[in-house]
């Protein structure tokens, strides 16, 4: 896999610098977008900027290629993942604790109408 979804040497600094220390801020950033009650469009551009910010701290720490394409697709695609799972958690708890008599949660990341709940009226 070396060389194929990441540069270094050992797979343990792509997941540090990629899986734990993005994958953190990716489900911040997708948290915070999702508090502000703001689109997922918006998550997505940021997350896209934290795949450059995510690409130079390995080029900074660990002499990665700062601009390598296939990389940094790897990176923003972990990270996309993550962040939108930390914006549709949210969510869906927003959902279903600010309209509680219209939704009830489906699963970790879903919600649905509560049986008999009319959402226009």
């Amino acid at each position: 896999m070396q060389g194929i979804l990441y540069e270094e040497s050992t797979i343990w600094l792509f997941l540090l610098v990629t899986v734990v220390m993005g994958g953190w801020m990716a489900w911040m950033i997708g948290r915070g977008i999702a508090l502000g009650w703001k689109p997922y469009w918006q998550a997505a551009v940021s997350l896209l900027l934290l795949g450059l910010a995510v690409r130079f701290i390995h080029y900074a720490l660990f002499e990665g290629t700062l601009l390598s394409p296939r990389y940094y697709v790897v990176d923003t695609l972990v990270l996309l993942v993550i962040g939108s799972a930390g914006y549709r958690a949210t969510r869906a708890r927003q959902m279903t604790t600010q309209y509680r008599w219209l939704y009830e949660r489906s699963g970790p990341l879903t919600w649905r109408a509560k049986a008999g709940a009319k959402a226009g009226a």
